[in-house]
């Protein structure tokens, strides 16, 4: 089996984000948390993912603490994810990758699902990079001030 390469001790904080929700499966989970899946089947029947892996991610993003397993609403005996505020804190990553996939993925015209602001049912302004005085930021616009190897 192939081992895999951990980046949980790196200087990186993308390197270190990628080591904590770094595959898709992870990341469709977050997404319906943000839609409101709450239980292991409403995942599993969102997602179409096995089982297993179903299992394991979710495991896993409880251990990172990006989900909490609750006691379920209703008083079963069953158990149900929600986010936690490290989780919540994933929603401008998620707006993100929707509206790069808006952007990038579909035809002019081609019906696809939207994020829309409850209150005004508008969809969202696109996500800016802004410095601290508010100006607008590219990638020319910043450098990275790496931590010097020990």
């Amino acid at each position: 089996m192939v081992t895999r390469t951990r980046f949980d001790d790196s200087a990186c904080p993308v390197a270190r984000s990628v080591d904590a929700i770094g595959d898709w499966w992870s990341l469709l989970i977050v997404r319906d948390a943000f839609d409101g899946s709450r239980r292991f089947g409403e995942f599993q029947r969102s997602l179409g993912v096995a089982k297993n892996i179903l299992t394991a991610r979710l495991r896993s993003l409880v251990a990172g603490g990006v989900l909490a397993s609750v006691p379920a609403s209703d008083g079963s005996a069953y158990r149900e994810y929600v986010l936690t505020e490290k989780g919540k804190e994933l929603f401008p990553v998620i707006v993100a990758l929707r509206q790069w996939g808006e952007r990038n993925f579909f035809t002019p015209g081609e019906p696809h699902s939207e994020l829309v602001d409850r209150r005004e049912g508008e969809r969202l302004r696109p996500l800016e990079v802004l410095a601290a005085d508010g100006r607008r930021l590219d990638p020319g616009d910043t450098a990275v001030h790496k931590v010097p190897a020990p």
